[in-house]
């Protein structure tokens, strides 16, 4: 369900986003950038609109298992191990119209130097779509578990984690987001929440109206006080 609801509501971002570049390049195949894509979840369905997309990931088996992926689909898409700060070593200057930066500013050492690498590669007018674990949300979460002062924590910590084995190195609030995308050159669009109700409702009842919640995840998305206590941020940003 946590997937099916990231996906329709990032999806439903990135389509817009294909739109206007196409619109804007006269080009309907982009060039997409996976920055710590994995598997393929958003690399693999990306190829398959008819685009050519290159997926950066540290991980060789996450990697083998794109390729598996995309053989299965019919695809191809590129597979290059390394990490988002590495992304100058191994895409070419100015070359994307799309980078996707997804679960990845939590886990890398210098957020900052990564976006700076995905400025890099970006054409003039070229989107980065960020996804990331927000602040706020934690706190929210970490309360309804009975652990207060693990949530406290969260809201006073400048990395939004709430304790010593917290598995998240850090999380962003909407404005720290912005902010380090504003410095590292980008002009901030878009933002959505995603995962607003998902992780919030019983269990019995997301399973209930699965497309329901989905609806729902969608009409709240942008919206100015829900998207801010989303389990995930979702931010547009051109350079």
């Amino acid at each position: 369900m946590r997937d099916a609801t990231r996906q329709a509501v990032v999806w439903e971002a990135l389509r817009a986003v294909l739109s206007e570049r196409a619109a804007a390049t006269g080009r309907e195949s982009l060039d997409i950038v996976d920055a710590g894509g994995g598997t393929g979840g958003f690399a693999v369905p990306l190829a398959k609109l008819g685009h050519v997309v290159t997926v950066v990931d540290p991980t060789p088996d996450s990697l083998a298992a794109l390729e598996r992926r995309a053989a299965e689909t019919g695809v191809g898409v590129k597979g290059l191990q390394g990490d988002a700060a590495d992304l100058g070593d191994l895409i070419a200057p100015g070359s994307a119209d799309l980078v996707l930066c997804h679960s990845v500013l939590e886990y890398v050492e210098d957020p900052a130097g990564a976006l700076g690498a995905v400025a890099g590669v970006l054409r003039p007018g070229g989107v980065v779509s960020v996804l990331a674990a927000n602040s706020v949300a934690a706190a929210v979460h970490r309360s309804l578990a009975g652990h207060f002062d693990e949530a406290r924590r969260v809201l006073s910590d400048p990395d939004g984690r709430w304790g010593d084995r917290d598995p998240t190195p850090r999380r962003f609030s909407r404005d720290a987001l912005t902010a380090l995308l504003g410095r590292a050159g980008f002009t901030v669009g878009d933002v959505h929440g995603v995962r607003i109700f998902a992780d919030l409702v019983p269990g019995m009842l997301a399973e209930g109206d699965p497309d329901g919640l989905i609806a729902l995840e969608k009409e709240a998305a942008a919206h100015p006080v829900l998207r801010d206590i989303a389990t995930l941020l979702h931010v547009l940003a051109h350079r």
